[in-house]
C-alpha cells in the first residue's frame, strides 16, 4: 500500500506539471513518512549517488558539447553532410539526419543536438518546400542518434547506475546509432519520392574533399575518443577532459568563432546543466533505495517470470524493455530513475548489461519523442514555432523506424556487443 501511494504521488505530480526532481523528492519523503523510516539516510544516499567516479565524465562532456554548440561548428558539419548525402532523394532532409549523426556524436544529448541543428536546418527545410511540422519532427527524431554515438550522456548515467564499463558502453552504441541513421534516411527517401519534397544537389568528390577538410576538426571528437579509449591512451573520464580542451582549441584557435566572454557563458551554462543532472541522479539513488525497501524489484521480477513464456532471456528483455518504454514517456532523464528498479531483475535472469545498455538508450530516444513528456518534440516545435501535436503527427513514421531499430537490437544482441568485443575494451 505504501509503495502504491508513493508511485501514485510521483505520477500525479508529473501529470500536473511538477519538475521531475520535485516529484522524485516528494516520493522519497512520502515513503519515509508512511513507512516510519530514518530520514537522515536519504540525504546520505543522495550524496553517495552523486559521488560515483564514472560521473566525473559527465560535466566534462557537457562542457565540451556546450562549447561545440556555441563555437559555430554547425555550419561546417552541415556543409560536409550536404556534400555527402545532398544528392539522395530528400536532399536537405537527408542532410538533417547526417548532420545529427556527426553533430550528435560531438555533443552526446538529443536536446543539445536540437539546439545546434534545429535552429539552422528547420528554417532551411521550410524554405525548400518541406512542411514546417515535418521538418521539426525529423529534426526531433534524428537528434536521437546523438545519445547512441559517443560521447553519450545517457551511457554515462547507465554506467554509473550499473557499474558497467563506460568505454565498453561507448562502443556498444556505435552500430545501433549508425543503424538508426540508416533507417531514418530510408524513411526520408521514401517520403521524399512519394511527396516530391526536397532539392537534390549534384554529388562531387571535389566538394566532399573540400568540406571534409573544413569539417575534420569539428567531427573528430567521437573518432578521437573511441580511438583513444580503444588503444588505452586515456580513460573515458580523461577523454572528457581532452574533449573540453579540444573543443576550446577548435572553436577559439582553429575557427576563431568563440571569444572569452562567450566561453565564460559556456562554463556557466554547463555548470547549470551539470547541477540539474547530478541532483536528479542523487535523488534517483534515494528513490531507488525506497523502491528496493518496498520490494519493487522483486515484484517486477515475479511479474516478468509470471508472464514470460518458458522464462526465455528474450522474453525477459521484451518485458523489461516495455517497462522502460512506458517509464520513458514520463521520466526525463529516464536512466537514473528506472535502472535501480530494473538492475536486480537484469542480473537475476542473466541479461548482458552491455546489450541492455544499448536497449535502454534507445528507449530514452523513444521517450523523448513520445507524449506526455516528449522533450525533443516540444523543443523542436518551439524552434519551428508550430503546434507540438502537428509535429507529433508527422513524427509517426520516424517513431516507427526507431521502434524497428529497437526491436532489431533486442533480437540481435551482436549489434551492441560485437564492436566492444572486437576492440577489446575493459
Amino acid at each position: 500500500m505504501t509503495l502504491a501511494l508513493t508511485l501514485l504521488a510521483i505520477v500525479v505530480l508529473l501529470v500536473v506539471g511538477a519538475p521531475l526532481i520535485v516529484a522524485m523528492a516528494a516520493g522519497v519523503g512520502l515513503y519515509a513518512v508512511l513507512d516510519g523510516a530514518w530520514m537522515m539516510q536519504y540525504p546520505q544516499q543522495v550524496a553517495d549517488g552523486m559521488s560515483s567516479f564514472v560521473l566525473l565524465a559527465m560535466p566534462l562532456f557537457i562542457l565540451a558539447g556546450v562549447v561545440m554548440n556555441a563555437g559555430g561548428i554547425a555550419d561546417r558539419v552541415f556543409g560536409f553532410a550536404r556534400s555527402l548525402v545532398g544528392s539522395l532523394p530528400g536532399g536537405l532532409a537527408q542532410v538533417n539526419v547526417a548532420a545529427s549523426l556527426f553533430f550528435g556524436g560531438m555533443v552526446g544529448t538529443s536536446v543539445a543536438d536540437l539546439a545546434g541543428t534545429g535552429s539552422t536546418l528547420i528554417p532551411q527545410m521550410r524554405r525548400s518546400g518541406y512542411p514546417t511540422p515535418y521538418a521539426a519532427a525529423l529534426t526531433a527524431s534524428s537528434s536521437g542518434i546523438g545519445p547512441l554515438i559517443p560521447p553519450s550522456s545517457p551511457m554515462i548515467l547507465y554506467a554509473a547506475a550499473t557499474g558497467t564499463s563506460l568505454g565498453t558502453l561507448f562502443f556498444a552504441g556505435v552500430v545501433p546509432g549508425l543503424l538508426l541513421a540508416a533507417v531514418l534516411m530510408i524513411v526520408v527517401g521514401i517520403q521524399a519520392k512519394r511527396n516530391g519534397w526536397g532539392e537534390r544537389t549534384a554529388f562531387r568528390w571535389a566538394e566532399v574533399g573540400r568540406s571534409l577538410v573544413r569539417a575534420i576538426p569539428a567531427v573528430g571528437v567521437p573518432v578521437i575518443i573511441l580511438a583513444g579509449i580503444s588503444f588505452g591512451v586515456f580513460t573515458p573520464t580523461e577523454a572528457g577532459a581532452f574533449a573540453v580542451v579540444y573543443a576550446v582549441v577548435v572553436s577559439m584557435v582553429a575557427y576563431h568563432s568563440l571569444g572569452l566572454r562567450r566561453l565564460y557563458r559556456c562554463f556557466v551554462e554547463a555548470a547549470v546543466l551539470t547541477g540539474e543532472v547530478m541532483l536528479i541522479v542523487g535523488v534517483s539513488v534515494a528513490l531507488g533505495a525506497v523502491f528496493a525497501m518496498a520490494g519493487l524489484p522483486e515484484l517486477l521480477t515475479d511479474f516478468a517470470t509470471a508472464i514470460v513464456p518458458g522464462e526465455t532471456r528474450l522474453g525477459y528483455i521484451v518485458v523489461l524493455t516495455l517497462v522502460a518504454v512506458v517509464a520513458g514517456m514520463l521520466f526525463d532523464p529516464l536512466i537514473p530513475v528506472i535502472m535501480p528498479v530494473l538492475l536486480p531483475t537484469i542480473l537475476e535472469v542473466g541479461i548482458d548489461p552491455i546489450h541492455f545498455g544499448a536497449i535502454i538508450v534507445l528507449t530514452v530516444v523513444i521517450g523523448q519523442v513520445t507524449p506526455p513528456v516528449a522533450m525533443s518534440l516540444v523543443v523542436a516545435a518551439r524552434i519551428a514555432k508550430v503546434d507540438a501535436w502537428q509535429v507529433l503527427r508527422y513524427n509517426t513514421p520516424f517513431l516507427a523506424a526507431t521502434v524497428v531499430v529497437l526491436v532489431l537490437v533486442m533480437l540481435v544482441p551482436a549489434l551492441a556487443t560485437w564492436l566492444p568485443s572486437v576492440v577489446g575494451t575493459p
